[in-house]
């Protein structure tokens, strides 16, 4: 419960959880992907792109360099929107400049979309010193951590991919 203020009625204590050290962990991989999506909104404006746009040209680089092709449909899928809107998102970052589409290389029927040099030039001018500066602070994480750091968070990755949506809520009293 909340006093007038607004504040917490149990002081010393989080929303959620008593306040300790494993608390503190939780509380900074939140403020961790709070200012990654707040990173993310600004070079997607930045780039004159919104958010899936941006979500999308990592999709196709990403892909680019696994040696997987991705099409429409992938795209489609990997973002959780429509084909019309997937059809949009590419008429958008083609005429930007930023991706193509080609013929698929094995099914005929089918297309598939590249990142144009433009895309990846912009890409690596907005983002190379973060990533500089993100690899110097892993490499401040000792050793003898990393392996537990790596499980914690693809633990949490995998949480949250398995989290279900929740039941709307009800309105107080009603049924």
């Amino acid at each position: 419960m909340a006093n007038d203020g607004g504040t917490p009625a149990h002081p010393g204590r989080s929303y959620w959880w008593d306040e300790d050290a494993v608390v503190k962990i939780l509380s900074a991989l939140r403020t961790f992907r709070h200012a990654d999506q707040e990173m993310r909104r600004r070079v997607s404006a930045d780039m004159d792109m919104n958010a899936t746009d941006l979500q999308a040209l990592q999709i196709v680089i990403a892909g680019e360099r696994e040696g997987t092709p991705v099409s429409p449909r992938d795209l489609a899928r990997r973002l959780h929107i429509s084909t019309a809107s997937t059809t949009k998102l590419l008429d958008r970052l083609t005429a930007s400049g930023h991706l193509v589409r080609t013929p698929h290389p094995t099914d005929r029927r089918s297309i598939v979309v590249h990142a144009t040099d433009h895309a990846h030039a912009e890409v690596r001018e907005r983002l190379t010193s973060m990533h500089d500066a993100m690899l110097e602070l892993a490499r401040e994480v000792p050793e003898d951590a990393r392996g537990h750091l790596v499980r914690f968070l693809l633990g949490m990755a995998e949480l949250l991919d398995r989290q279900a949506a929740p039941e709307p809520l009800r309105p107080r009293g009603g049924a």
